[in-house]
């Protein structure tokens, strides 16, 4: 248990998540967390076994230092790929081949964000820390006010960082000068996650506690509209617990984001009319696929739903309690990791299982994401470090 002045701060090991505020939280958190030390718990579905249809093919591989409780995904620019490590790693691959490898001098705990010419990185002291992407130098840095979870989020004029108070601040990517911050109010109780921002080169998306979701203006980080994707309920402080504990997901003129204890719904970019749905609860997060919406719940079960209507497509629940996260769009395939290491390929139109492949053993809690130029190819980073650059075929 990690104990903060005001507050008491739990981590959920198997979910990267924590519960932050002074409660008794101990049932709660075995339910979210299956893979963590408990005495009584519901057991993970053991590995399936099926007919391979496909291959996860290993690229290639890299390692960087471990993450400890934090999440780090990489961050993809082209042929580049980006890394970061809680002792302050961070380096480039191109196509898997080191071009350079340093130490921020600092602990980091959210990152990598990338674009063009610059990598950003987050500490716990709420640092922003820019490097140039060509050879590393440091370029700036700048003052985000509180703990730095999420990987910031970086355009070729704008760096947005969220900080572990909600926060949203936005740096001129020149040179780091503060543009603005976006502040809210949020529940006492709230689930300590490292959510991010979604940067669009006309909006900002984000996802708050309370079930809130909310667009904001580039320029000077406004709401320009807010919309609810769930309502908090019940009598208690942990009844009442429904943050968004995940980045939201743009697509084709539309967002979907889901809530901890709530519904997963979409809405139209421009105005945030709710188009659909459904009452799912996950802390993981989701995808835009071809034709659904795909999630990842709570106990590690993934849905699809219909992307015009929301209508109930597959349920997959062989991966249950197994620490699964959040889904990624391979082709026409979906990809998943858990707590294990292992990669799944599953079918987009039926969830059927195709492939998988092994990493280093240890949990991928980050996003997985998906390869700059090919639709079919990803890269995992494991909790130990280990980089891992896949293609389904």
């Amino acid at each position: 248990m990690r104990l903060r002045r005001l507050s008491c701060a739990i981590l959920l090991a198997g979910a990267g998540l924590i519960l932050t505020g002074c409660s008794t939280l101990g049932n709660t958190l075995d339910a979210l967390n299956p893979f963590g030390k408990t005495t009584a718990k519901a057991k993970p579905a053991p590995l399936p076994t099926f007919q391979p249809r496909a291959e996860l093919a290993r690229l290639w591989q890299a390692g960087i230092g471990a993450a400890g409780d934090y999440a780090f995904s990489p961050a993809i620019v082209g042929a580049q790929v980006f890394v970061a490590a809680r002792d302050g790693a961070l380096a480039r691959f191109d196509h898997g081949r080191p071009v350079w490898r340093i130490n921020a001098g600092k602990t980091l705990s959210g990152g990598v964000g990338a674009h063009g010419k610059l990598v950003v990185v987050g500490t716990p002291e709420g640092e922003v820390l820019a490097f140039h992407a060509e050879d590393g130098r440091p370029a700036w840095q700048a003052r985000a006010g509180s703990e730095i979870l999420a990987a910031p989020a970086v355009s070729a004029d704008l760096v947005v960082v969220r900080g572990g108070d909600a926060r949203i601040f936005g740096f001129e990517a020149a040179d780091g000068k503060r543009r603005w911050v976006h502040q809210r109010s949020t529940p006492t109780l709230t689930l300590r996650s490292s959510t991010g921002v979604v940067l669009t080169e006309r909006v900002i998306y984000a996802g708050f506690p309370g079930g809130r979701l909310v667009a904001l203006a580039r320029n000077n980080g406004a709401a320009l509209w807010e919309a609810t994707v769930t309502l908090p309920r019940g009598t208690t402080e942990i009844e009442r617990l429904a943050d968004v504990a995940s980045d939201p997901v743009v697509e084709g003129g539309v967002v979907c984001a889901v809530a901890y204890r709530g519904r997963v719904a979409c809405f139209d970019t421009d105005n945030g009319r709710q188009r659909w749905a459904r009452d799912v609860s996950s802390v993981a997060g989701l995808e835009i696929g071809n034709r659904a919406v795909f999630v990842t719940d709570d106990r590690g079960i993934l849905l699809a739903f219909d992307r015009n209507s929301g209508a109930s497509l597959w349920k997959q629940d062989r991966l249950a309690l197994r620490g699964v996260g959040r889904p990624l769009a391979v082709g026409r395939r979906l990809a998943v990791a858990d707590a294990e290491g292992h990669v799944h390929l599953l079918a987009e139109d039926d969830g059927a299982f195709v492939a998988r492949a092994a990493t280093d053993g240890s949990p991928v809690v980050a996003p997985l994401r998906r390869l700059h130029g090919m639709e079919d190819g990803l890269v995992v980073q494991t909790r130990n470090g280990g980089v891992f650059a896949l293609q389904a075929r």
